[in-house]
């Protein structure tokens, strides 16, 4: 009795799809927040100073915030280029444009 033949590309393909995924998240759930705390360490003891350090605070805040939201900014992106697009199934009410 023989095997059925296996092709080996779809098998690489998986594997390098399912690396992309999680090297996607490994980098943006741990790496990017890791940086961020990094960031604000290496400010605060090279300055002693609470000013730079507060800055500092609030751009990692932000460079954080933006990273963690990436994929809602994705999804809304989409929905606005799909409504110019064809409408994408929206409905517009008359006087709201």
């Amino acid at each position: 009795m023989q095997s059925p033949p296996v092709t080996s590309a779809a098998d690489w393909i998986t594997i390098g799809t399912g690396l992309g995924t999680d090297m996607k998240t490994l980098i943006f759930t741990v790496l990017i927040p890791l940086l961020c705390g990094v960031f604000i360490l290496v400010v605060g003891f090279k300055t002693r100073a609470p000013g730079p350090t507060l800055m500092a605070v609030i751009f990692a805040g932000i460079v954080l915030g933006l990273s963690l939201s990436l994929g809602a900014i994705g999804d809304s992106t989409k929905d606005t280029i799909k409504q110019y697009n064809g409408g994408g199934g929206f409905t517009v009410i008359p006087g709201d444009q």
